[in-house]
């Protein structure tokens, strides 16, 4: 490892993180930034790492000092700033030298970086990086999306860096050109539903079931020794336990409802529904965002309407099931996209591989994510992770249970957007026979585009042509 060197451009907390990582596990780092004074702050932030680690007051500096073929790895924002980037690095490279692009980027944009690098015998790499400055600096999951060349020269360093799940390094060459990037979208609205789902829950058993905050965040904490443990739920359990110190109060009770989002799970709903996808519980949860930031227009609705809302008759038992229940579908739901995105773009995605290197290291890492991994190896039938026999009983026994829940909160007045699109696909796929013959019907008598029958091959109208 000693022998290899990489250079990174871009010191903001990301970027100075990953420079550590690296120098920590015995990668040199040749670094620069926009703003040379950073470097030499940075450097003396590094302590004894920065032995390893050489500064460097241009972008110039830093290519010319880096071994051929080079390494030369952005953490910038991935808009134009990165455009404006390989504009500068492209004349300052050699054939042959790799530009990796870690941040959160448009798959389509990756994709068209590529080609353009290509051109000049460079490789582009899209890295989807996982698991914020924690991830960064001590192990983070990550998404390839690269030539093989480039993947050779690149595994050694990111294998060291990468978070690991039983030894295995949570890193792995997606595919080519912007795959990498597609899959830390596809994570990323993954996320988006279950945080949504984790909030929703919340609402139900403080408001709903009336329980004190105390015990809902140690429901959270006794759920993260189960089947639901993962990431976002020992986060939660966390965050609910913290007080105020000045108002004494609850610390969630003082964060003003009004959710923020950077884009990436608009991005993953965009390119599910252009795929012929529809990821139901991922939409849910970008609508709840987009309504939160509508805070003064709820709050004239409330002055007209009123909010009042029922007790609910829940208990914890019934909404760990019906979370479990969600979550293989949130999650099912997910790789759909994936499959389709593999067929489209020629990616050839392997699901095991993704669920293995999400394990550790990521915002979405759960115990789930074994089964996951186990389930796509058997093949699960028509290649659907909710057909797979590993989750039947979680179905049968959640699916009840999350039917009850949608149910009584709907009732009581308690919105549950990514919970009920859990049920509604669920009732949907298991429909043999479902509701679009009427759309089919519809559609023929006012547009005349015909429509398929049962009994017969072919193209067909209805009767209200003759």
């Amino acid at each position: 490892m000693n022998s290899r060197k990489i250079g990174l451009y871009g010191l903001g907390t990301m970027g100075a993180a990953l420079a550590l990582n690296m120098a920590e596990k015995g990668v040199k780092v040749e670094v620069a930034n926009r703003t040379p004074s950073a470097v030499l702050r940075f450097l003396d932030d590094a302590g004894p790492l920065a032995e390893r680690i050489a500064g460097h007051q241009s972008l110039k500096g830093l290519i010319t000092a880096l071994p051929t073929p080079r390494l030369l790895l952005a953490m910038i924002p991935s808009t134009a700033p990165m455009d404006a980037f390989l504009d500068e690095v492209i004349p300052l490279l050699s054939p042959g030298d790799t530009v990796i692009d870690a941040g959160n980027a448009d798959f389509h944009d990756t994709r068209r970086r590529a080609t353009l690098l290509a051109e000049h015998d460079l490789h582009f790499v899209g890295l989807g990086v996982s698991g914020g400055e924690e991830g960064a600096r001590h192990g983070p999951s990550m998404m390839m999306g690269g030539s093989e060349d480039s993947w050779d020269g690149l595994e050694p360093i990111l294998s060291a860096i990468a978070a690991r799940h039983d030894g295995d390094p949570c890193v792995a060459r997606c595919g080519p050109d912007g795959a990498g990037h597609f899959v830390k979208t596809v994570h990323n609205g993954i996320e988006y539903a279950d945080m949504e789902m984790l909030a929703e829950v919340y609402d139900l058993l403080r408001f709903g079931a009336v329980r004190d905050v105390r015990d809902v965040a140690e429901i959270f904490a006794k759920w993260n020794q189960g089947p639901l443990e993962s990431y976002l739920m020992e986060i939660t359990g966390k965050v609910l336990s913290y007080a105020d110190a000045p108002t004494n109060l609850p610390f969630i009770d003082v964060i003003l409802d009004r959710a923020g989002q950077k884009g990436t799970g608009r991005w993953t709903v965009i390119e599910a529904v252009r795929l012929g996808q529809s990821a139901t519980m991922i939409e849910a949860a970008v609508a709840a965002r987009a309504w939160s930031a509508e805070k003064p227009l709820r709050e004239t609705a409330e002055e007209t309407f009123g909010a009042d809302r029922a007790a609910l008759d829940i208990d914890a038992d019934m909404l760990e099931r019906a979370m479990l229940a969600a979550r293989v579908l949130e999650y099912a739901q997910g790789f759909r996209i994936l499959a389709a995105a593999s067929v489209e773009y020629d990616w050839h995605l392997d699901p095991v591989r993704i669920a293995q290197i999400w394990r550790a290291g990521c915002i979405i890492r759960a115990r789930l994510l074994d089964d996951i991994a186990a389930a796509f190896a058997e093949s699960p039938p028509k290649d659907q992770l909710f057909l797979s026999p590993r989750f039947s009983s979680v179905l049968m026994s959640g699916i009840p249970a999350l039917r009850e829940v949608v149910t009584r909160a709907a009732q009581a007045g308690y919105p549950l957007p990514v919970l009920a699109a859990a049920l509604t696909f669920w009732d949907t796929m298991r429909q043999g026979r479902g509701t679009a013959s009427l759309i089919q019907a519809q559609r023929d008598f006012f547009g005349r585009h015909g429509f398929e029958r049962i009994d017969q091959e072919g193209d067909h109208h209805g009767p209200w042509w003759r």
